[in-house]
């Protein structure tokens, strides 16, 4: 798995909104983002300038108007930043990820469920071998 720009909370935002909109405009983004935070126009400019610095996103300019299009994959970005949590807090082991979730008891009786079928889903396409 090639490495993936680092990108911060704030720019994630961003981020998600292009990954749902893409191709968006400047104003667009701009717009998305203020209804569902405090930042000011600038800052939102700010953190699709870094974007772009960053190589996560890549734009067109239609006569007077900045478009932006992802360059990194929603799905690659999320499985990257899973893995590297999985590594950070748990060494690897998914099982102790799993077992943590499971002794915080916040999970309801349809998410337990989802995961018996994850995992019986998992089960008969062969999990990956450990080694």
């Amino acid at each position: 798995m090639c490495t993936l720009p680092q990108i911060s909370e704030a720019e994630f935002e961003v981020m998600k909104i292009v990954w749902k909109h893409a191709p968006i405009s400047t104003n667009e983004i701009t717009e998305k983002l203020l209804r569902t935070t405090n930042w000011s126009p600038k800052t939102i400019h700010t953190l699709i300038k870094r974007l772009v610095n960053k190589g996560a996103l890549t734009y067109e300019k239609q006569s007077r108007v900045f478009v932006y299009t992802p360059l990194v994959r929603e799905n690659d970005y999320i499985s990257q930043k899973s893995h590297s949590f999985l590594k950070r807090y748990y060494n690897g082991d998914i099982s102790a990820m799993v077992s943590a979730f499971l002794e915080s008891d916040n999970l309801s009786q349809e998410e337990i469920e989802h995961l018996r079928s994850l995992l019986a889903e998992k089960s008969k396409k062969g999990g990956r071998t450990h080694g």
